[in-house]
């Protein structure tokens, strides 16, 4: 009888003592940080820095290079911000291009022999950074048509396959002309205060040099870039069976420029180049 009352002693004292227990907090699960991709790498001198996104794919297989000159008083994180201006990004990457969203020296350098130098040596950077396929493309916008049109003439740093233009300048003289701000810029970027001689206009240059593959967006209601004298005027110089001109309408980089069918259209026209390559 005295081990039945010990037993059921013990048994009460186990049953109070887990009633009045407090369970303790479990210990949090640790959570391992998932590596976050660097989507625009900057390259070049802070202030007028270039921004460098790379397509997943070409991490297993090499992928070709466009490089994006800016309009005026802009910069690549102005491109990078632009909502519209990402439509076009978006597909570039979407079809395994890598893009350089390119500083040009900075704002208003008017595609200047000394700004092309600086793109020059931030292109030569980009292509350590990913596994690129040996063809490097030019994009310019507005001013920036004058750094993508250089960039693919004799004398450039880094060969270009196929220019791109979107309501772009192309005809130094008439930006000079154009108006006294214009002219400012022009003659600080190229370092004199007379008007830059044929020898560096990039049309003037174009029409010495080899036909090119171009793609040329123009719109003759464009007010601030003359459709006329600068993208049409350049256009007979294009190379045939791989070039595309698209007629716009509208004001300066207006929003038609920047639509999922304008993006397909640029895309389509790299990627034909890309197949012309391949075939040779």
């Amino acid at each position: 009888m005295d081990r039945l009352l010990s037993l059921i002693m013990v048994l009460a004292l186990s049953v109070s003592s887990a009633a009045g227990a407090v369970t303790p907090p479990r210990s949090p699960v640790p959570v391992t940080p998932v590596a976050q991709p660097v989507d625009w790498l900057p390259l070049g001198q802070p202030g007028r820095e270039s921004l460098l996104q790379i397509p997943g794919s070409c991490t297993y297989l090499p992928c070709p290079l466009v490089v994006v000159s800016h309009p005026r008083n802009q910069s690549a994180a102005r491109l990078r911000d632009s909502p519209t201006f990402q439509v076009l990004i978006e597909a570039l990457l979407d079809s395994h291009f890598a893009v350089l969203l390119s500083g040009d020296g900075g704002p208003a350098t008017w595609g200047s022999p000394s700004a092309l130098r600086e793109v020059g040596q931030i292109h030569a950077t980009a292509l350590k950074r990913f596994s690129w396929n040996g063809h490097t493309y030019a994009l310019g916008l507005s001013m920036g048509g004058l750094m993508a049109l250089r960039s693919a003439l004799p004398g450039s740093p880094y060969r270009v396959d196929g220019v791109a233009l979107i309501d772009a300048w192309t005809d130094l003289r008439v930006a000079w002309s154009a108006s006294p701000t214009r002219r400012q810029e022009i003659s600080a970027a190229y370092g004199s205060p007379s008007e830059p001689p044929p020898g560096l206009d990039p049309l003037m240059q174009t029409f010495r040099a080899p036909y090119l593959p171009l793609f040329v967006a123009a719109s003759l209601g464009d007010g601030t870039v003359p459709a006329l004298t600068n993208g049409e005027r350049l256009y007979p110089h294009a190379a045939l069976g791989s070039s595309q001109f698209v007629s716009l309408s509208g004001p300066h980089l207006g929003g038609n420029r920047f639509t999922p069918d304008m993006a397909q259209k640029l895309v389509g026209f790299y990627k034909r180049l890309e197949g012309r390559v391949a075939v040779k």
